[in-house]
């Protein structure tokens, strides 16, 4: 691996230069098959049955929040396909994947823009990291004022998980229509085939207790667990190896996360499974810690107490330059 050093910045992206820095090894996993991620999927496919379904014709209060909670573990689920889990082949993964349950996002869509964010060195650019959730300063400058007040509302973990996915969707949804109708082909593709996974998941729910609405509810709640990940994961640093997260949960949600609180572990390592990430990290965490400059918390108790209420991050990128005069 290498450490990438932050030399210049530029209106859009940066530029670098990296030097060699020896990495924990990593033994080979030559198993055809990863077989705790499958029965993940399983697990999480059971209970999003039993939720639309047994649970929905008890209570809608019992149903909503378990199928959401199954919702989230699949995204992290698909996280693990386009990374080349469970099987080594990327068609199979996909197939694992292929029923639309998160309604929101395309699966290559997710998996073109993040293996696009897994280059590190421009990591949280508001133009060239997909996933950044920073503006240009030059862009925030010009807004109108109420949507400042939405985004830095979003900016808080509380706006994060109950406006984050509004914001996002649209903001992701204006910029794929925008590329479709510029005859963009591999978003058209994306968008067909998230337009047939839609089908078996419309047609479970048209059968199935659960109403449209409560599985809305449950899909927008579902995205809204995920941004707890996605609030902490990266920051805005000179160096490209110090913006990236740990959260040292080994709780519930580092479960639904699939591990993936360990951030700059999976970032070193995008191609190790989740379940071989803590032992990584525990047999190496003073090596990650000082590639990423500290970039810790606790748990998520910890990411809950400072962030709750209060902004981690300004939404007007800090290391770019503002509007002149």
């Amino acid at each position: 691996m290498l450490i990438t050093i932050l030399i210049l910045q530029q209106p859009r992206g940066c530029y670098t230069r990296t030097i060699p820095r020896a990495e924990p090894p990593m033994p080979p996993d030559r198993r055809p098959v990863e077989w705790p991620t499958l029965a993940m999927l399983a697990a999480t496919y059971a209970i999003w049955a039993l939720g639309t379904t047994v649970l929905a014709g008890l209570s809608p209060w019992i149903a909503v929040p378990v199928v959401a909670l199954a919702i989230a573990q699949f995204s992290s689920l698909q996280h693990e396909a386009l990374h080349g889990h469970p099987f080594r082949n990327e068609a199979w993964n996909a197939a694992l994947v292929f029923p639309a349950l998160t309604l929101f996002v395309p699966y290559e869509r997710f998996r073109d823009r993040h293996l696009a964010h897994h280059h590190d060195p421009i990591l949280t650019d508001p133009y060239d990291d997909p996933e950044s959730n920073y503006l240009d300063p030059v862009v925030w400058a010009r807004l109108p004022g109420w949507l400042r007040v939405v985004l830095r509302a979003n900016n808080t973990l509380a706006g994060r998980i109950l406006l984050g996915p509004l914001i996002s969707t649209v903001a992701f949804v204006r910029a794929e229509w925008a590329a479709a109708r510029a005859g963009d082909r591999a978003v058209r593709r994306a968008w067909a085939l998230h337009g047939l996974g839609l089908v078996p998941v419309a047609a479970w729910i048209w059968a199935a207790p659960m109403s449209g609405g409560a599985y809305l509810l449950a899909a927008y709640l579902g995205y809204g667990l995920l941004k707890i990940r996605t609030f902490v994961e990266h920051r805005a640093h000179d160096l490209a190896r110090a913006r990236t997260v740990v959260v040292e949960d080994r709780g519930p949600l580092a479960l639904l996360f699939l591990n993936n609180n360990l951030h700059v572990v999976h970032h070193m390592h995008p191609a190790v499974p989740w379940y071989r990430l803590p032992a990584l990290y525990r047999e190496n965490r003073d090596h990650y810690l000082r590639r990423n400059e500290g970039y810790r918390y606790a748990g998520y108790a910890e990411v809950f107490r400072r962030h709750l209420w209060r902004a981690k991050d300004p939404v007007p990128h800090p290391l770019r330059p503002g509007p002149q005069g």
